[in-house]
Formats: structure tokens, C-alpha cells, sequence
């Protein structure tokens, strides 16, 4: 599709600020109304459109993509993303450690413990460590709490919250990445912790290397956009 507008602003609407085209309010792929929260985020928006070339590239709308889950399916039904995500919390890849007598573990303890321990301390909470691939439920207490900090969360962070989580396989690490200060390169060593150390192992593959970066960029966007909303 060809470039079909010349000016992209940012206008002040109810209930928050809309990106224009040529002076019109977007629209979500849903058709809905495109209003994000603050500010900032509109600005965000506006220089996607603002970036794109003659030819429409799809790939340069990464925050309005997360915008518009936002408003077109999470608004629409919360408890289904919020049951996604908690799922995750039952078999949290940082909770899943090799055998205490294998090297892995102690770099799984090095990078993973940490997490896990700042999770339990700011919402007190308990996970089980499991060595093994053998699933162990998480304490019915700990996966209550973890609901109510989701149903906490705005549309907007549970967008953000939609992509990171399965990105990293933990909602632990999800739930970080949302935290003031949050470092995405160190979270994402975390998460890539068993991939890293089987390509230590084996070696790294050129297609498997691209593959990581497009991921650790979708993690980084998604980390901007939840900061920006």
C-alpha cells in the first residue's frame, strides 16, 4: 500500500490523545478509536506513521500493534489474558532448574534467583524451585496474589505484559520488565539463559542469532510502550 497522508499529529480527545492523519483521529484495526492514555505514548505513535516510507512497511507499527491490542482485545475481555498469563506463572521458566550437581545450575541460581527473590519480597509470595523437568504446582496463595497484581494492571501494561511474558517464558520476568528502572538487557540475559548456555556448548547459528534479535527487539518495544502508557 502506498503512503496515502501527508501530516501526522497529535490531538487532545476525550479520555486521553489520538494520532491524526492529515487532521483525522486514527482508528484501531478493530475500528475502534484509537485514544492512548498520555501524551507521550501518541507522540510515540505518530512517529511510526511519521517514519514510513512511500510503501507502507507493516514491521514500523510495533507500538500501535501493542496500542491496539490494547483497546481492540484486551479492553474487550481481560479476564482471558490475564487467565493466559497466569499460566505462565504455574510453570515460570525461572522456577524450572537443572540438578544442584550440574554447572547450569549454578548459572540459573546466579541470574534467576535474584528475580524470583525480588518477586517473593514485593508481593509476598513463595515459589517452589523445582530441579527437574517434573511439574510442581505453585501454591494456590502465591497464583491468587499473582491474579490480583494482574487485574491491577491497565490494558495498556497488560499489552505490554501479552508480549513480554511469552517472549521470556516467565511472567516474573514479564512483570520486571514493567518495574521503574527495569534493565532490558540484563532481563533479557535472564530470560535466553538456557539458550545462551547451549550455544556455549554447541556454537551459535546464524539464522538462530537473527531470530533472537528480532525477539530481543520485541521485548525492548514493549518495554518502551508500557513505560510510555
Amino acid at each position: 500500500m502506498k503512503r496515502f497522508w501527508k501530516d501526522v499529529g497529535v490531538s487532545e480527545v476525550a479520555g486521553g490523545f489520538s494520532v491524526t492523519l492529515d487532521g483525522c483521529a486514527l482508528k484501531t484495526q478493530g475500528n475502534r478509536a484509537q485514544v492512548v492514555p498520555l501524551r507521550p505514548l501518541a507522540e510515540a505513535l505518530a512517529a511510526e506513521w511519521a517514519a514510513q516510507g512511500e510503501t507502507i512497511d507493516p514491521s514500523g507499527f510495533v507500538l500501535r500493534d501493542l496500542a491496539d491490542m490494547a483497546i481492540d482485545v484486551i479492553a474487550e475481555d481481560r479476564k482471558t489474558t490475564i487467565a493466559s498469563l497466569l499460566r505462565y506463572a504455574e510453570t515460570d521458566t525461572l522456577c524450572y532448574r537443572a540438578e544442584v550437581d550440574e554447572p547450569l545450575h549454578a548459572r540459573q541460581l546466579e541470574l534467576w534467583e535474584p528475580l524470583l527473590l525480588a518477586a517473593e519480597a514485593r508481593w509476598d509470595v513463595h515459589f517452589e524451585r523445582i530441579s527437574g523437568v517434573i511439574h510442581r504446582p505453585q501454591a494456590p496463595a502465591t497464583l491468587a496474589r499473582l491474579k490480583a497484581v494482574l487485574e491491577a494492571k491497565d490494558t495498556f501494561a497488560l499489552s505490554a505484559l501479552a508480549t513480554l511474558t511469552p517472549l521470556s517464558a516467565s511472567l516474573m520476568v514479564g512483570l520486571a520488565a514493567l518495574e521503574g528502572g527495569a534493565d532490558a538487557r540484563q532481563l533479557w540475559t535472564a530470560a535466553e539463559l538456557e539458550e545462551d548456555w547451549q550455544a556455549e556448548l554447541w556454537g551459535r547459528d546464524e539464522e538462530a542469532e537473527a531470530r533472537r534479535a528480532k525477539r530481543f527487539a520485541a521485548f525492548v518495544a514493549a518495554m518502551d510502550f508500557a513505560k510510555l502508557a
